[in-house]
């Protein structure tokens, strides 16, 4: 291995250096790529609107043996599918097939899914521009789209 440089004019070649180290790690080269943007169906923004096709349910990582309610939803932007959680109790009866929601991302370890949920990085945070959490108290009634 080569001796890092030392002296009076070494800084151009410290800056080469650390340049070069730097696409050994791989945030850096993620970051440098846009490699996040490309794969991310939300294309890096933080919330998008999309058609529910389904409710679906899925079942929970070992050692839990619960079916979590979530649903199939086409996001308006770019066409594409993603799967959706739909949080709080009975928050699938207030979900319809066609019904327009916002998704988000559910905040799990390096934009991964969280808890025992696999696959699944989003979670419904509005059904037809109203609150689901609203909903779910009953402080507003679904809206006829």
């Amino acid at each position: 291995m080569a001796k890092k440089s030392r002296g009076l004019n070494a800084g151009k070649k410290l800056v080469d250096r650390r340049k070069k180290a730097r696409w050994a790690k791989q945030k850096y080269v993620k970051k440098m790529l846009g490699l996040k943007e490309k794969a991310d169906p939300l294309r890096g923004s933080s919330q998008a609107r999309g058609i529910v096709l389904e409710k679906v349910q899925l079942e929970a990582k070992q050692p839990n043996s619960a079916m979590r309610k979530c649903v199939r939803v086409q996001l308006v932007k770019n066409g594409k599918q993603v799967t959706a959680f739909a949080p709080g109790d009975g928050a699938t009866k207030l979900i319809d097939e066609h019904d327009e929601v916002v998704i988000e991302c559910i905040g799990g370890k390096m934009g991964r899914a969280k808890g025992d949920i696999s696959g699944v990085r989003w979670q419904v945070i509005k059904v037809n521009d109203q609150s689901l959490k609203a909903l779910l108290k009953g402080k507003v009634e679904k809206a006829r789209k």
